[in-house]
């Protein structure tokens, strides 16, 4: 990832102190000072849908987007996430090779369209969206200044709490974590297959995926990562929102790397440098060739944190 960086001595310097906090004002204001030119998505007509058998009951479909996580039994099916809508009969296809059975729940994992584009057209298969009350009130609402989402795509069943249920076997655990990636994130842990989908709260693509313009917090993405730590078991098969799946081990280095970047940080805000000032002065540099993906969403997250303290 290429960052252009500015110069800055003297005056200019004190200037630029002295007027950060007016010129940035928006989270998309900090997103705007890494000037990125974000490649676009191919077309969805070239994608693949591709199934990977995880555990148990539970398989992996990845395609162009986030990860969807698919149980299959007798019972019926429960899937996780749906990437985006013109990927729908696509996907409907591939589960289609595992199971006749209906679709009988969606979860949401958050709200982004790369993970719930496809809702309205999975709702008119007669599969009952659930998620957590926050994706429905922001898919009422639009994000990211678009129109609200269709109402068949909205979640029907909502919840604050962890709630649980019981097809295929199993039981299958759907767990509010804290304000992480969005303040709308949920792990879905299948704990007969012993599989645990953390949506892109855990990511393996780059750096944490901070959205502090829908709720995301650097706070809850640490307590985030250590409650699927806390679930997951020696053995437990860790899917991410984005990624390979992965074991406790890939989540712990993520937390690891989380702390370690806010801790660069922590004291170059402590001597007052402007966001700008940090971004020229590239703490992360060394980092970047392995994580450097939405540094662009982890830095503001991390700043906004520190001068809240």
């Amino acid at each position: 990832m290429e960052i252009k960086t500015t110069i800055l001595t003297g005056a200019s310097v004190l200037l630029l102190t002295q007027t950060a906090a007016a010129q940035l004002v928006t989270y998309e204001d900090y997103q705007a000072v890494f000037d990125l030119d974000l490649a676009g998505r191919p077309a969805f007509e070239t994608v693949q849908i591709e199934v990977e058998h995880v555990a148990g009951s539970f398989y992996s479909l990845r395609g162009e987007g986030g990860n969807i996580g698919v149980s299959i039994g007798d019972d019926g099916i429960i899937m996780v996430d749906d990437q985006f809508a013109p990927l729908s009969e696509k996907i409907l296809a591939a589960i289609r090779s595992l199971s006749d059975e209906p679709i009988r729940f969606l979860i949401n994992t958050h709200v982004h369209d790369d993970h719930v584009g496809g809702n309205a057209n999975f709702s008119s298969e007669g599969a009952t969206i659930v998620a957590q009350e926050n994706v429905r009130i922001r898919m009422m609402q639009g994000i990211r200044g678009n129109p609200p989402s269709p109402q068949q795509a909205w979640p029907v069943v909502t919840f604050n709490d962890q709630i649980k249920l019981h097809l295929n076997g199993e039981d299958v655990w759907i767990i509010p974590s804290p304000p992480a990636h969005t303040d709308g994130d949920s792990f879905v842990f299948f704990r007969g297959s012993d599989v645990l989908h953390m949506g892109d709260v855990f990511r393996t693509t780059g750096y944490p995926n901070i959205d502090v313009g829908n709720g995301g917090t650097l706070e809850g993405t640490i307590a985030g990562l250590e409650l699927g730590l806390a679930l997951a078991g020696p053995d437990t098969k860790i899917v991410p929102g984005h990624g390979v799946v992965s074991t406790r081990a890939e989540v712990q280095e993520l937390l690891n790397l989380t702390l370690e970047v806010r801790d660069r940080i922590a004291p170059l805000v402590e001597r007052g440098m402007s966001f700008e000032e940090i971004v020229a002065a590239q703490p992360t540099a060394d980092l970047d060739p392995r994580w450097g993906r939405r540094l662009d969403r982890f830095l503001p997250a991390i700043f906004l944190h520190l001068i809240d303290e």
